[in-house]
């Protein structure tokens, strides 16, 4: 049993360094870094581009990092999901490589799993860039910084935000063995849960909807009613799965903090509409929420792409 054991393992971490060095050579790893550095470099620019436009000096914002999500945001984990995971199945077929690769004598099993590992790896890399990044630039841009214990919570929630739409990805791509449609579809699920669901949240008030879908989910707001549109003043908080990692710093931060739900009445007299409130909830729950949401769809979408490629029909 033991030496079953040692033989899966060293099949499985063979499939893991093919996979990297795959990556290695292709120049994905290097341009995953590239990409997170000029956007991390963006966020961190922000305010020195407003500074530029409105003349006025940079302030020092001592919880930038902690807030910043690895400098990040929905689009970066969409962004970094595609460009990790499009390929790693769909690549094989479109190449012809996936024939010698399951005539060695690995199951088909330890295959994905390896090729999902070493994407997963890929992520944390470049992940883990991204924080110690953000923390160095964000203390040289806006000062001396909080809570810088609490980075972590952030790479972690930036995982888990990007772990979902890996598996979506995953699926298309092992769908339909095409990395352009794997590409096409996920961004169609990205498009579609951003721009309508954000419809639906904030003019039909079915805000409920978004906490079961990927994304940003529906904005919520701490403290007293938000006054008309544009003139808020309220704490929001974004509910859905890409906010998982600062609503998690956020809970260690202000662990009372109530959740409140609003919608616009746009036949209201008052120029911009009213918000109309429609529940409150602890800011515990949307995170138990968003991290469920997550988990299960990763689970769902991973073992029916599991599925499709252990049935897949190789032809040389």
């Amino acid at each position: 049993m033991s030496v079953s054991h040692t033989s899966w393992t060293t099949k499985f971490l063979a499939v893991v360094r093919y996979e990297i060095l795959w990556n290695i050579r292709k120049k994905k790893f290097l341009g995953m870094l590239v990409v997170a550095f000029a956007l991390a470099t963006l966020s961190l620019a922000g305010g020195h581009i407003a500074s530029a436009i409105t003349g006025e000096p940079v302030k020092a914002d001592p919880d930038f990092v902690v807030g910043s999500s690895v400098g990040l945001g929905g689009l970066g984990f969409f962004l970094f999901a595609l460009v990790t995971t499009m390929n790693i199945i769909s690549a094989e077929f479109e190449s012809g490589t996936i024939v010698p690769l399951l005539a060695k004598p690995v199951s088909r099993t330890t295959v994905f799993f390896g090729k999902l590992f070493a994407a997963f790896l890929t992520l944390l890399a470049t992940y883990c860039f991204l924080m110690i990044y953000m923390a160095i630039g964000g203390f040289v841009v806006y000062g001396p910084q909080n809570n810088l214990h609490l980075v972590p919570l952030s790479l972690l929630g930036a995982l888990f935000s990007t772990l979902i739409w890996i598996s979506i990805v995953l699926f298309f791509g092992t769908l339909s063995r095409s990395s352009l449609i794997a590409a096409l579809g996920a961004l169609g699920v990205w498009l579609g849960t951003t721009i309508i669901g954000s419809i639906l949240a904030v003019l039909a008030g079915q805000g409920w909807i978004l906490t079961y879908i990927p994304g940003s989910g529906t904005i919520g707001y701490v403290g007293e009613p938000p006054p008309p549109v544009g003139v808020g003043v309220a704490v929001s908080v974004s509910t859905g799965t890409d906010s998982i990692g600062p609503n998690l710093i956020n809970y260690i931060l202000h662990p009372s903090w109530e959740v409140t739900y609003y919608k616009i009445d746009i036949g209201a007299p008052i120029p911009g509409g009213i918000w109309v409130k429609l529940y409150s909830e602890p800011l515990s729950t949307v995170i138990l929420t968003s991290i469920a949401v997550a988990l299960v769809y990763f689970i769902v979408f991973v073992a029916i792409s599991w599925y499709v490629f252990r049935r897949a029909q190789v032809t040389e």
